[in-house]
């Protein structure tokens, strides 16, 4: 029993050791990364409760052209002289019990297409809100994007400055192997051993840089604070990567897909449709109006109430007066229906016996409001204007994004060609004088100076190339381009 405990607790070790390493050794793709982003972001999930908010609002537009329908009623006690609701005699010196209710509904028939107007207007507002939930996924695209290149960068950076704190390790053993000949003098080595701890300190400060920015992706992607994160490093050809479009193509190519000019041309025409929602209220409204009502009063509970039964009505004399001047009665006949007299009158009884019926037609003509209604439409013609202008806005913006990144990725490659000249100038310098250097023709001062050059245009290359990269992966951006390396 023991060796299977001892083997169960074994195996769980193992699983969750090997699902460790599975995690730490994971690396994320650039699509990977936006796509969980988009999913855990939450600006995202904030402007996706913003779209739900204007559905609602869409779908209770749609719903008001449905008949309305509300049941009242109320039960209470009267105290002293009251009148009772169900005969409307007097009733005095007792507690009366009374109790009404109501079922009423409305159909609305015509309101100047105010509902119909309102519907558009709302659809179209909905309709924005999605546009602005893409706009929102977009920002999350644009800042997964700059922190994934920053962790590419430094991660380069990184590797290079290794690679110059390997070159410089073989050059102090080759050194060391040379004093120690006698052909050297030790101020060689040791000029070398200074350089070598200048380079650790430059691997220790390129690796705080690549962890932090790796940091700063875990960060924008809302990772566990315990969790890691490591990117796939892609094969990037920078020749492959060519512009090759006009700044107005691509503009052109913004505006028909961009959410931000969606959304603000929905705006436009949404408060358009306001102005007419705003102006049918000049206009008379019609509505159909009916319902059921009944009452009941315990005042009449105990009554004596009669009871037709359908039968043939039966005809009696009754006394009305006296010829004038004598005792003699005048008659006169009556009908009487036919039924019973019985005591007690119940609930339910009253309720049948006072039930009404009614339906009415309803007009409503606005004559004077107090202005309300020409504010509204002036607020409403406001906002329109508001749409205008903002639609330009956002256009004039798009422009200018779009021409500042243009010319930036022209000015990036430019600087990429002049870098990559730069580092073949400075890699054949180092070459020729690392060979005067370990020939004995060039000092220390001379190999160091070359070296920290080569290192130093290496290192602006790698800026230059990333910072390419990047420009012109947001100007595919906004070309509707799918986001690949």
């Amino acid at each position: 029993m023991k060796t299977q405990y001892k083997l169960l607790l074994l195996l769980l070790f193992m699983a969750g050791l090997s699902r460790a390493q599975t995690e730490e050794d994971y690396q994320w793709t650039i699509q990977e990364c936006v796509d969980y982003a988009l999913e855990n972001n939450l600006s995202v999930q904030r402007t996706l409760l913003n779209v739900e908010t204007s559905d609602i609002a869409y779908q209770q537009s749609k719903m008001a052209l449905l008949p309305d329908a509300n049941i009242t009623g109320n039960y209470g006690f009267n105290w002293g002289r009251t009148i009772d609701p169900t005969t409307n005699l007097f009733v005095d010196n007792r507690r009366t019990a009374t109790s009404n209710g109501s079922l009423i509904g409305t159909v609305p028939v015509f309101n100047g297409f105010n509902l119909r107007n309102t519907i558009k207007q709302n659809e179209l507002a909905f309709q924005a809100s999605q546009q602005d939930l893409e706009r929102t996924k977009n920002d999350v695209i644009i800042n997964i994007i700059t922190f994934y290149t920053n962790v590419l960068f430094n991660k380069e950076l990184l590797d290079n400055a290794k690679k110059q704190l390997n070159s410089t390790e073989q050059q102090v053993d080759r050194t060391a192997k040379q004093v120690e000949a006698g052909a050297l003098p030790r101020a060689n080595l040791l000029d070398l051993e200074a350089q070598y701890a200048t380079n650790e300190l430059n691997v220790v400060n390129a690796e705080n840089n690549y962890k932090l920015t790796k940091i700063q992706l875990k960060q924008a992607l809302q990772l566990p604070p315990s969790s890691s994160v490591d990117i796939v490093v892609p094969e990037i050809n920078v020749e492959e990567n060519m512009l090759d479009v006009s700044v107005t193509e691509v503009y052109e190519i913004a505006l028909r897909n961009m959410p931000e000019i969606k959304s603000a041309n929905l705006n436009q025409e949404s408060a358009s449709w306001g102005i007419k929602a705003a102006k049918s209220n000049l206009y008379p409204s019609l509505s159909f109006t009916g319902g059921l009502s009944s009452q009941y009063s315990d005042a009449t509970a105990d009554a004596e109430r009669f009871i037709r039964d359908g039968g043939e009505p039966t005809i009696v004399q009754r006394p009305i007066g006296f010829v004038e001047g004598t005792s003699t009665r005048v008659l006169t006949e009556v009908e009487m229906p036919s039924g019973r007299t019985v005591e007690g009158y119940s609930f339910g009884d009253q309720v049948d016996d006072n039930l009404r019926r009614f339906i009415r037609l309803n007009v409503n003509i606005p004559i004077f409001n107090r202005f309300q209604t020409r504010a509204g439409i002036q607020r409403a013609i406001i906002n329109q204007q508001q749409a205008e202008i903002n639609l330009k806005d956002v256009q004039n913006q798009l422009w200018q994004t779009i021409e500042q990144s243009y010319y930036d990725v022209e000015a990036a490659s430019k600087s990429y060609a002049a870098s990559l000249k730069q580092v073949e100038a400075r890699r054949e310098s180092f070459r020729v004088t690392k060979q005067r250097y370990d020939n004995g023709a060039a000092n220390f001062v001379d190999y160091q100076v070359a070296e920290n050059d080569l290192f130093q245009s290496e290192s602006d290359l790698v800026r230059a190339k990333y910072d390419y990269i990047f420009k012109l992966k947001i100007l595919d951006f906004y070309q509707g381009k799918p986001l690949e390396f």
